[in-house]
């Protein structure tokens, strides 16, 4: 038996888009047996961008990683019985549904715990009346793209990271695990919701944001590259490599000052402002005097020298890169990070890819597995997991309830 964390735990996967296939990815990598149900031909985002010369989704292939596939037609009363009689399939490791469906109808959990009593059903919902949403609908809620962008920027900026999907997502997973802890316990099974803009505005109050400007009225505006109350920012070398210098703590910044040798422009900055720049408060409050020191310093010197410098002085600064420059240059985003493999995906070819970015002692990292094929283990599942039998198989084959690839 595989000494993986989660080995022996199935769940049942129905999902689209980032935050459901992320959760169930996510506890594939631990071990757990992942079955995610499609349409036959794949469901909404079998083909989403970025593809493939053939058209084959990196996007699907990503997010789907380590998983086993059946294909379903889940619109007929067969089809639908079929996955009903997965989700709720018996066994002290089973009676998981992961899902971002609509908990309605056939995928009601009322329906649905007639069948298992003790079934853990994990539902992502965009809002948590059920209203629908997607990560590019509920940022613009938050407020978060009047805080992105350049200096001064009146019109709202979108980042490109779908950053509530990827928390909802890891948020579901947890939620999954600790619904499983609380059924050992005391054999209760449970319907949990997690809604996107939940996590939002959580995040938004975790991180201060929300208090800021109920608390301190403060209304925040978008600062570029800067980072805000302490400091950040991004600076061009000589020969024109752009790079980004952190000093969050009395630490950081000294060494800063180490590396320069500005510690005497710094100091006469900041008495000339009554300010203290062991502070991370007051080197904000000088950051646009010293972004233009710091500026002319880089200016003056190749990208090599100041790496010198700064890693020799404990610095904390990186170069910006492109994805292309990181697959050339970087050993973090390589075969020499134990998370990453080259593997063989079928409809892609061979290329990096990662596992998962946990390290347990009591655990070997599972190496990296391929996406499955859709369809790729119909007959597989329902030999295995229903007992159903290769004559049962064959004629659900014959009548299109299911698929193969």
């Amino acid at each position: 038996m595989s000494n993986a964390m989660l080995s022996g735990l199935r769940v049942i996967e129905g999902s689209a888009f980032v935050a459901a296939p992320l959760a169930g990815m996510t506890l594939a990598q631990q071990g757990a047996d992942i079955i995610r149900f499609d349409p036959i031909g794949g469901g909404l985002d079998y083909t989403r961008w970025p593809v493939a010369a053939d058209g084959t989704s990196l996007y699907w292939q990503g997010l789907n990683k380590g998983k086993r596939s059946i294909a379903v037609d889940i619109r007929s009363p067969a089809g639908r019985e079929l996955v009903t009689e997965l989700i709720c399939a018996p066994g002290d490791e089973a009676g998981i549904f992961l899902t971002n469906f609509p908990a309605s109808g056939w995928l009601d959990y009322a329906v649905l715990s007639n069948r298992r009593a003790d079934l853990i059903m994990m539902n992502i919902t965009g809002n948590a009346d059920g209203g629908s949403e997607v990560d590019y609908t509920v940022n613009p809620s938050t407020g978060l793209p009047y805080l992105t962008g350049a200096h001064g920027a009146a019109a709202p900026v979108n980042h490109v990271l779908p950053a509530w999907d990827l928390i909802t997502g890891s948020q579901a997973a947890v939620a999954v695990l600790a619904a499983e802890r609380r059924r050992r316990l005391s054999g209760e099974g449970q319907y949990v919701r997690l809604a996107l803009s939940d996590v939002a505005f959580a995040t938004m109050g975790h991180l201060g944001f929300i208090a800021e400007e109920q608390v301190n009225g403060e209304h925040r505006t978008a600062i570029g590259n800067e980072l805000y109350g302490a400091f950040g920012s991004d600076f061009v070398s000589k020969d024109g490599v752009r790079i980004m210098i952190v000093a969050i703590t009395k630490r950081m910044w000294r060494a800063v000052v180490e590396a320069t040798g500005l510690g005497a422009q710094f100091d006469q900055l900041a008495q000339g402002r009554n300010l203290d720049l062991d502070q991370e408060g007051d080197r904000y409050r000088l950051s646009t005097e010293l972004r233009s020191l710091l500026g002319a310093w880089c200016g003056e010197r190749h990208v090599d020298d100041i790496k010198t410098a700064f890693d020799g002085a404990g610095v904390l600064w990186s170069r910006y890169q492109s994805v292309a420059e990181a697959l050339a240059d970087d050993p973090r985003c390589s075969t020499a990070n134990a998370m990453f493999a080259e593997i063989e995906q079928p409809g892609i070819g061979r290329y990096l890819t990662p596992g998962s970015p946990i390290e347990f002692s009591a655990a070997e990292r599972l190496a990296p597995r391929r996406a499955p094929l859709l369809g790729e283990h119909t007959e597989e599942v329902l030999a295995e997991v229903l007992g159903l039998g290769q004559i049962e198989i064959g004629r659900l084959h014959d009548e299109g309830i299911v698929a193969s690839p």
